[in-house]
This record gives structure tokens, C-alpha cells and sequence, in this order.
């Protein structure tokens, strides 16, 4: 597979975008480009990466994101693979809004599967595709900041950046 590879830069540093066929394959943060690497591999195999300004318009996306359009995101198409049930997770945590957050009960609880919240994380934990899949907007079942492979100051950073309110935002506040 042949994918169109772009560093875009970021207030937490330089990110990775691979798109292709009109839809973004991986997006990570450049210091983990092992992940998005072995992401590619497994669902496709050999997978040639090349070097394009901008694909799709994704990359001026993202830079308007870190502008501060918050929904310069919102309905970017994505092919992030994966199991029926991460694809299901995958488009549950896209219709959090920016500036709110879901526990990972919450986001089970509205898959129809309230005893799932553990399998809600390990899904979450292996988007391919991070801020377009805000996997950053969920959370502990108290509000608190856990699990995201950026890195948990990246998570709280983010959550600022678009203004997250209740608990995990008053967390946010403290640290």
C-alpha cells in the first residue's frame, strides 16, 4: 500500500499524518513513529510512505485545530482499521465534542455494554488515528486524567486547549 506521509508541526511537538485515498490511515506524534509504523504494518503489510505537502487538505486541518477551530477536525474521514468492536468504540468517542470528556464506563454504557469499560480502554488505547478519534476526551470513572499514549501532559493540554469542563477540567486546574 502506498500512503501519503506529512509532518505537521504542534504545540506538543511535531505529528505524523498517513493518508491515502482521501482518508487519514494514522496520525501520531512523531516522537512515537515506531507505533504509527507497526499500526500501517499490521493492517496492510509492506506499506510504502511518501513524502506529500498537505494530502487531502488534512494537514491545514490540524494546523487550524491548534489555531483554535475546534471543530477543524470534525468529519475528517479516517480508516483506522481494527476490530469491529474498536471501530465501534472509535466512533463513539468521535461524537464527544470538543471541550467535553466521557469516562470509559460512560462510553460502554452507551455502546449498550455498561460491564465493557475495561475493553472500552484497550480500544482507546490502540487508536491509530489520535486527535481526529479524540481518544483524550475519555477518562477515569471520577473525572481523573488516565491512559493516553501522547503522554498524560499531553492529554491535560489538550483538554485545556478545548476548554474541558466539569471534573476532568477542574483536574486539569489543580495540576
Amino acid at each position: 500500500m502506498d500512503l501519503l506521509l506529512d509532518e505537521v508541526e504542534s504545540p506538543l511537538g511535531a505529528l505524523l499524518l498517513a493518508a491515502g485515498g482521501g482518508a487519514v490511515h494514522g496520525l501520531e506524534f512523531a516522537d512515537r513513529a515506531p507505533r504509527l509504523r507497526a499500526s500501517l504494518a499490521a493492517r496492510y503489510g509492506a506499506v510504502a510512505l511518501r513524502s506529500a505537502a498537505d494530502p487531502y487538505g488534512f494537514s491545514g486541518r490540524l494546523r487550524a485545530y491548534w489555531r483554535g477551530d475546534l471543530g477543524a477536525l470534525s468529519g475528517m474521514p479516517v480508516e483506522p482499521g481494527g476490530t469491529p468492536f474498536q471501530r465501534r468504540v472509535w466512533a463513539e468517542v468521535q461524537r464527544i465534542p470538543p471541550g467535553a470528556t466521557r469516562s470509559y464506563g460512560e462510553v460502554a454504557a452507551l455502546l449498550g455494554q455498561p460491564s465493557a469499560s475495561r475493553a472500552v480502554g484497550l480500544a482507546n488505547g490502540r487508536n491509530p488515528v489520535c486527535l481526529i478519534i479524540p481518544c483524550h476526551r475519555v477518562v477515569g470513572a471520577r473525572g481523573e486524567l488516565t491512559g493516553y499514549a501522547g503522554g498524560i501532559e499531553r492529554k491535560r493540554w489538550l483538554l485545556a486547549h478545548e476548554g474541558a469542563s466539569g471534573e476532568a477540567g477542574a483536574r486539569l486546574l489543580c495540576h
